[in-house]
């Protein structure tokens, strides 16, 4: 796996703490490059993060069920999100990711149902020195902050 280039202008960028998911083996299909998108969904008629995850922005990934080590990081290279779609279109917009996402079947009908979706194409995947999340009462799925330190 080539290194990146950790991340010399990070200014004005923000960092991100995804949770990924453990029983999809998510963070196995990333590392082995049968997977190079993450999904979320929102059922309201906003973009699930509200449009806040860019281009170049830092995630840091944290397998669910685990010991909430952080292990991994990467960059986002790329972001599409579509808005107020019908169970159909949904289901379509699921199906056109199908092999970037590599979902599981109970992923895919999690995120087949919502109205508002979004995929997060991730590159620069690296192992870090890991450290323990210190999740206290947050219950999100995916955490933006400007320093993940903060987390620690």
């Amino acid at each position: 796996m080539a290194k990146a280039e950790w991340y010399e202008g990070k200014t004005g960028k923000a960092e991100h703490l995804v949770y990924l998911d453990s029983r999809a083996k998510e963070l196995e299909k990333l590392l082995n490059n049968e997977k190079s998108m993450i999904i979320r969904g929102a059922s309201g008629k906003k973009s699930p993060l509200g449009g806040r995850a860019k281009i170049n922005d830092i995630v840091y990934f944290v397998e669910t069920g685990g010991d909430m080590m952080v292990t991994h990081r990467g960059v986002i290279k790329n972001v599409i999100e579509s808005f107020k779609m019908t169970p159909e279109e949904s289901i379509g917009f699921v199906k056109k990711f199908e092999k970037e996402l590599n979902l599981s079947k109970e992923q895919f009908e999690r995120w087949g149902i919502k109205k508002c979706l979004a995929v997060y194409q991730v590159e620069h995947i690296e192992s870090i020195i890991p450290f323990k999340y210190n999740r206290l009462n947050n219950m999100d799925d995916w955490i933006i902050t400007d320093d993940i330190n903060k987390l620690r």
